[in-house]
């Protein structure tokens, strides 16, 4: 079946020589891998290779096979051309902290063009800012709604959030219940869109803070979801 897609790149991975192993999250099929043989090989490899950098928006053509567990690709191109997301230290620190969680969390293979929508109009929001330092706590926050476990808002007066069952409490029931600053800057971010997210003020410690918290939320949640590799090296870009 020839299928033409629009996909993001999740992550990518040397194999042999030559060769590179890509996964993407497609619009039309969810996740994908591709074998790309050959393409660290020649000049006009490389030219190509350079395609499937980390969260790069493709449009990709390929026959996909249901007995193969590596697809092949037929033709890929850039859907969009990224101005800052791969040339600026800080937001390629984001690229790669966010790539690796998506492709930690994304499993799935199926369409799901709402949350496709949602990472591809993110993505070129953040491209085109100046003012981001707050993007992956709403991003992570936001994510969690196509993961089944966004924070149920119903008590959000309430004085903690129970991060096991993902409401807000009156009081505390678990080791899991947050107060405090994180609690003020999770209420905010609930009501927050990307677009407001240059009001919030917030300083390292704050934000390194909350992210554990987040990231500890989705442990809870997902059984397999393991804490990034690159976090240690993000937390030392954004301090």
């Amino acid at each position: 079946m020839l299928i033409t897609t629009n996909a993001i790149v999740l992550s990518k991975l040397k194999y042999k020589d030559n060769d590179l192993i890509v996964k993407c999250y497609t619009q039309e099929k969810g996740i994908v891998s591709f074998l790309l043989r050959g393409v660290l090989k020649s000049k006009k490899g490389n030219s190509k290779a350079a395609y499937f950098q980390l969260l790069s928006q493709l449009q990709l053509e390929f026959t996909f096979k249901n007995s193969r567990s590596l697809q092949s690709i037929k033709e890929a191109k850039l859907n969009h051309i990224y101005t800052t997301l791969h040339s600026h230290v800080l937001k390629s620190s984001i690229v790669m902290f966010l790539s690796e969680v998506l492709s930690n969390t994304l499993q799935e293979e199926e369409k799901n063009e709402i949350l496709y929508s949602y990472l591809e109009n993110t993505l070129l929001w953040l491209d085109s800012q100046s003012e981001y330092a707050n993007f992956h706590l709403l991003f992570l926050l936001k994510f969690t709604k196509y993961l089944g476990f966004y924070p149920d808002i119903n008590q959000i007066e309430w004085p903690f959030f129970n991060l096991y069952e993902g409401k807000f409490e009156n009081k505390p029931s678990s080791k899991y219940a947050i107060s405090g600053e994180n609690l003020t800057l999770l209420k905010t971010l609930l009501g927050t869109t990307f677009d407001a997210l240059p009001t919030i003020k917030i300083n390292a410690t704050q934000r390194q803070s909350f992210l554990s918290m987040i990231l500890l939320y989705f442990e809870l949640h997902l059984g397999s979801f393991k804490t990034p590799k690159s976090l240690q090296v993000f937390n030392q870009v954004f301090s």
